[in-house]
């Protein structure tokens, strides 16, 4: 549980965290009282300061007599300091803007050019992952003749997302069959959820009496679980530029730059952090030393999730915990409220 403070200590604590966060130097009791005006000297300031320390809310290092914030520190101003910024109308256009620029069709670009905007408008790594498929439900199912020996099937999701699957044959199949069988197929499946077709697609199929297409039935029922395994594992992390990030005093140097490069690298450990957060509601933070994995625990992460139907899935951006968090909160909340909305068409 946070610790209660007094107002002089909230009013010298949030200088001490704007005055870091904007020059990412140690604040010094004689900087803070010149600049942020606290009508109090620069002695009561360093005395406030050593209070603050001591609870846990700021730290020095040891060539420095200024003060830097703590994970504690970031953490009460996210939860007890920080206001909520709704962002202005021309700001909001231009994030909109951004988003449907260029070729943004498909839900998979448009996640892609949201993780794009938030590194361009928030100065850290913007991040997205695509919708988790397991919860979406399947409108409609079509089997395209490749050639002799394969077919195409074509999984079309609510909301426009299309999915394509490869079957090899053991025969081929006239053009007349494969549309009689998706029309049997759609009868049975579509209006399902995928994680439903997937658990139940044999019983749902045992009993269709289509002689002429027995081959394409008797694979759909022995290999369904194969043929549904993207319904698990397609979920794309994608992300916007580390450039940004890499000007940051906290990646300057040559091991700083070295890690960046490795988190940006695993996209795997990526989506499972971004999947975890897929159905919580609202701007999701973790700070520092909150977070579980080791990769992460000179970062923030702040997310938001962005749904329609049933189809959810998380935009956000990583950077250093020296980050200002009111901007970034509601850059990302944001975007996936506009993501959410541009979705629906």
């Amino acid at each position: 549980m946070l610790q209660s403070l007094t107002d002089r200590e909230k009013a010298v604590l949030i200088a001490v965290l704007e005055s870091y966060i904007e020059s990412a130097e140690p604040a010094g009791s004689r900087t803070i009282a010149k600049q942020y005006e606290l009508g109090v000297s620069p002695a009561t300031v360093r005395n406030t300061m050593a209070d603050l320390e001591t609870k846990g809310f700021l730290t020095h290092p040891h060539t420095s007599a200024g003060r830097v914030p703590t994970d504690l520190a970031y953490r009460y101003y996210v939860d007890e300091l920080m206001g909520l910024r709704p962002l202005s109308t021309v700001q909001q256009v231009r994030i909109e803007r951004e988003l449907t620029s260029g070729q943004a069709s498909a839900i998979e670009e448009l996640i892609s050019r949201a993780a794009s905007v938030l590194s361009l408008l928030t100065g850290e790594l913007g991040l997205a992952i695509g919708p988790m498929l397991s919860t979406a439900v399947l409108q409609r199912m079509d089997l395209v003749p490749v050639d002799s020996e394969k077919v195409l099937l074509v999984f079309t999701l609510e909301s426009g997302v299309v999915r394509t699957v490869y079957v090899d044959l053991r025969s081929g199949l006239p053009r007349q069959t494969l549309s009689g069988l998706a029309t049997v197929l759609n009868e049975r499946l579509a209006g399902s959820t995928l994680s439903d077709i997937k658990a139940t697609l044999g019983e749902r199929l045992r009993d269709i009496d289509m002689k002429e297409a027995g081959n394409l039935i008797n694979i759909f029922v022995e290999s369904g679980p194969e043929i549904f395994d993207w319904v698990a594992t397609n979920r794309q992390v994608h992300l916007g530029t580390a450039s940004s990030l890499a000007d940051q005093p906290e990646f300057t140097t040559q091991e700083g730059l070295r890690q960046l490069i490795e988190l940006t690298e695993q996209r795997e450990f990526l989506a499972s952090v971004l999947g975890k957060r897929a159905l919580e509601s609202g701007p999701q933070i973790t700070i520092g030393t909150e977070h579980e994995a080791p990769e992460l625990l000179d970062l923030t992460v702040v997310t938001a999730g962005y749904e329609v139907g049933h189809l959810h899935g998380v935009v956000g951006v990583i950077g250093p915990t020296r980050m200002p968090y009111d901007k970034v909160v509601a850059v990302v909340d944001c975007t996936s409220s506009l993501v959410s909305r541009l979705m629906q068409h």
